[in-house]
């Protein structure tokens, strides 16, 4: 009997524990209605006129961000006026699109409500020609249709695969950011 009432309370400790895990899983926020926006870290490219080139990371949407991040390129050639982005995302897969995208938009903008951080930056002279590698990395990328979140292809593949391309950014992407090992 008194092995039974130790028994009940372990399993009772075990499920309460259990539950409260999972309910932490669900933040309540709705990836719909999360922001998108600029988080005000890219210089402004109305006035920059110098070349620009970032590396962000985020945290990804859900519970898989409190280990896991999505990367992404953004750059700006000398006297351009808007940023380009390079980046891979899996639900465009699902419209029967790449995943791969390389068009103009915000640089910086909050990923799905995550403020970006920015992993690395170059500036100035010589700038031009690193994203003029990038741009050709990013053109042969090999899986511009093909995501899986693990073990990769995956954003992180993808970022990954410029920096092995492009050694001149001297990128090295944290632990965090899942698939980063996919491309090598």
């Amino acid at each position: 009997m008194q092995t039974t009432i130790l028994q009940f309370k372990e399993r009772l400790m075990a499920y309460t524990l259990i539950a409260l895990i999972v309910s932490g899983c669900s933040s309540g926020k709705d990836w719909r209605t999360a922001s998108r926006d600029s988080a005000g870290i890219a210089p402004d490219p109305a006035i920059t006129h110098e070349a620009v080139l970032q590396v962000y990371g985020a945290d990804v949407w859900g519970w898989r961000g409190w280990f896991a991040i999505h990367t992404w390129i953004a750059a700006k050639r000398t006297g351009e006026d808007a940023f380009t982005v390079y980046d891979v995302v899996g639900w465009r897969g699902y419209y029967g699109q790449p995943v791969m995208r390389i068009a103009a938009d915000i640089p910086d903008r909050y990923w799905y409500g995550e403020k970006p951080r920015l992993l690395k930056e170059h500036r100035g002279a010589g700038v031009d020609e690193l994203i003029a590698a990038v741009h050709e990395a990013a053109l042969d990328y090999p899986w511009k249709s093909t995501y899986k979140a693990f073990p990769g292809p995956n954003s992180n593949t993808f970022t990954a695969w410029i920096a092995k391309r492009v050694p001149e950014l001297g990128l090295d992407l944290p632990f965090s950011a899942i698939g980063s090992g996919y491309a090598n």
